[in-house]
């Protein structure tokens, strides 16, 4: 069904039998194949999505027009515009498939009544999220404190199961270089 799903619940929380046949009946699997979107500027955001295989990114289109990659997501990451989600308004990003995926979609609309019946849910959301907002509180130090030739280098040790599966020009886009810096960069600091 989800192994990874289930598997990744349970390391934070306790999960009986019934309570893993209640959370079947509340989420759902989809098959997203590579470049096709779970969500597009000016949509809202239905849900958060469990990456269970394959790799997503989540992007917005910058003011000279290119993409400007914000998070990528591999197996067992979340990804989600949650302020569309939470506001339920339209949303300024996009979510993609970098391969072919298999997502655990928890719906917006059924996620408080799922919290009800699987209490613990919510401490296992409250601590995803408090690891992403950590997460988020120091790229943006990184950012605004490293080079960009550190901020490679902390990708590289922090990540290195991304840089083996993100194409060139998408970790670029994301560390906020060039394609042809990022070249640069990997002549001078080889991944081993």
């Amino acid at each position: 069904m989800y192994p990874n799903f289930i598997q990744h619940l349970k390391k934070h929380i306790s999960l009986t039998d019934d309570d893993i046949q209640v959370l079947s009946t509340y989420v759902k699997i989809k098959s997203i194949k590579k470049k096709e979107f779970l969500l597009e500027e000016g949509q809202i955001c239905k849900g958060n999505y469990f990456v269970e295989a394959g790799l997503l990114r989540m992007f917005y289109i910058n003011g000279k027009g290119t993409e400007q990659i914000t998070q990528f997501a591999l197996e067992n990451w979340w990804l989600s515009d949650y302020m569309s989600s939470m506001m339920q308004s339209p949303s300024k990003f996009y979510l993609q498939a970098v391969e072919d995926a298999e997502v655990v979609v928890v719906d917006h609309q059924k996620q408080e009544e799922l919290f009800k019946k699987v209490p613990q849910l919510e401490r296992y959301f409250r601590i995803m999220m408090q690891r992403a907002y950590a997460a988020s509180q120091m790229r943006v130090k990184y950012f605004h404190d490293y080079s960009k030739e550190e901020n490679y280098r902390q990708f590289v040790l922090l990540f290195p199961q991304f840089v083996q599966r993100i194409p060139q020009y998408m970790l670029a886009s994301y560390l906020g270089i060039t394609p042809e810096y990022l070249s640069e960069l990997r002549k001078k600091h080889p991944i081993t």
